[in-house]
């Protein structure tokens, strides 16, 4: 791979506005910005933040929004204002929310008025912090906005901190640097083909890596056009693959599964290029059928997390349909990867091991949180907390979860978190939270609930109290009521007989 000419996030928006032009940077309904007008947004975005708020380098600003156009533009303005990114996830409820923003330390609000439904400014419930919400009054805060002199971040300042869930049930911040995310999607971009004049629907979510990084950050680099998608339903998407000359479409394999089940006459398809998944286990069958009846000429799949900058293992262009169903992959260049035993020892390959993780990707640690950060990354390697075999070329297939987690859709779902707010319940003593298969969305949380003597509580009515404080991938499609969670001599559930259960 070249070294690219940029190193940061603001040299990388200024190359591609030289690099790229007037050529379409991001088209959102009647909204086209080109590469050079998307440089002038972000500059007069962060003018204003500047100005009304104060950011200077190394101030956290949340953004809590879902893809729209003033995303990238907002998120561009932070970076440019020399401050760090801070996403929020748009499924979060309020009580979720409110603690990724005070535990980051935001000095300020970026949101969305009225998105499907809901006032987000008053589910934060935080009348003192300084907030602007798109569609309301982004385009006030923003119109008197002098481009001026804006400070000059490096590769070693932070971009983002982007917050993922663990084991002890609350969401931990992840830092990245400027640098590791430049090197990190231009290897991604690199190894996918995103190519100049591609034109990118980009339907993950731009809170979580795949929708900002492998998203509209890669398109920056590449000169694609970012086409952003608010929602994931499915008709949209179809209906905008032919108007909007859709070339790239990534996404978790549920989202493929879906549109292969719609009836696709009449949908025009004959764009469609480039297409990249995981997060799930894919059957061969999958890859075939999205390219011989989706018509992408290329099918890649990989693996990553949020501690790993969201890559580390990928899988190539040229990799063979087995290969790419079954495993996610090799190492990306400049990273390594292995396998260890419980005493830390390699693993032959073929045999299970620990997967541990290490190069310029890997996270400097969790925000404000030595202890875990020194649990989860020793002499450089982070422990992914995932199970996985590799074979003789190096390609890893993930077969388990250390931590228990499960992927509902192409979203971590994290059993203690979604346990400790089942266990705020009045009539709830106990709960345990498994993943189990679900054939549109890959796995679904099973919750396995212990009531307190004399408490009555039926499974849709667990339900519907969850998806008022847990956001809705989080939430048990599955309940089962019994008189005693089973636990080993130490105490710790044993989730293998949940699944016993479960399957029986």
């Amino acid at each position: 791979m070249h070294e690219p000419a940029f190193d940061t996030i603001p040299a990388l928006l200024d190359h591609a506005a030289t690099a790229f032009g007037d050529a379409p940077a991001i088209e959102d309904g009647g909204t086209t910005l080109s590469f050079v007008e998307l440089r002038h947004r972000a500059r007069a975005a962060a003018a204003a933040m500047r100005r009304a708020w104060g950011i200077e380098v190394g101030d956290r600003v949340a953004i809590w929004a879902p893809n729209v156009w003033e995303w990238v533009v907002a998120a561009l303005g932070v970076h440019l204002a020399g401050g760090v990114l801070v996403p929020i996830n748009t499924r979060y409820k309020g009580d979720e929310a409110r603690y990724i923003i005070e535990r980051s330390g935001a000095k300020a609000l970026i949101t969305v008025d009225g998105f499907l439904g809901l006032d987000f400014v008053s589910m934060a419930a935080l009348p003192d912090l300084p907030t602007v919400a798109f569609r309301r009054d982004w385009d006030s805060f923003v119109a008197d906005a002098a481009e001026g002199p804006l400070p000059v971040v490096g590769p070693g300042d932070v971009s983002d901190i982007l917050f993922t869930s663990g084991t002890t049930g609350r969401p931990k911040g992840v830092v990245t640097t400027h640098g590791q995310s430049i090197r990190a999607y231009m290897a991604w971009s690199e190894v996918t083909g995103l190519r100049t004049g591609d034109r990118y629907l980009v339907v993950a979510p731009f809170f979580h890596c795949f929708g900002y990084k492998a998203g509209w950050l890669a398109c920056l680099m590449r000169g694609a056009t970012i086409l952003p998608q608010a929602t994931f339903d499915v008709d949209a998407v179809l209906a905008r693959l032919g108007p909007d000359r859709v070339s790239v479409l990534p996404g978790p394999p549920a989202l493929y599964q879906t549109l292969l089940q719609r009836d696709l006459s009449g949908v025009d398809l004959s764009t469609l290029r480039l297409a990249v998944t995981g997060a799930a286990s894919i059957p061969v069958q999958l890859i075939h059928d999205m390219r011989d009846v989706l018509g992408f000429d290329t099918v890649i799949t990989g693996y990553g997390l949020t501690e790993a900058s969201g890559i580390a293992t990928m899988c190539r262009h040229d990799d063979d349909p087995e290969t790419i169903a079954t495993t996610s992959g090799r190492a990306i260049p400049g990273v390594s990867i292995k396998l260890v035993d419980a005493d830390g020892a390699e693993v032959p390959p073929g045999e299970p091991g620990h997967l541990l993780v290490r190069g310029y990707n890997v996270t400097s640690g969790y925000y404000g949180d030595p202890e875990a950060t020194a649990q989860s990354i020793v002499d450089g390697w982070l422990h992914t907390g995932d199970i996985a075999v590799m074979d003789a070329r190096g390609y890893v297939r993930i077969t388990d979860r250390i931590k228990d987690m499960f992927i509902v859709g192409g979203f971590n779902a994290y059993p203690a978190e979604i346990e400790h707010t089942l266990l705020t319940h009045p009539a709830i003593a106990d709960a345990a939270v498994i993943g189990v298969p679900d054939e549109r969305l890959g796995e679904v949380g099973m919750a396995f609930v212990v009531l307190r003597a004399g408490a009555v509580l039926d499974p849709e009515t667990l339900k519907a109290w969850s998806r008022e404080r847990m956001a809705n991938f989080k939430v048990p499609r599955r309940v089962a009521f019994i008189d005693v969670l089973p636990r080993n001599a130490s105490g710790k559930v044993t989730r293998f007989a949940l699944r016993e259960q479960a399957d029986a």
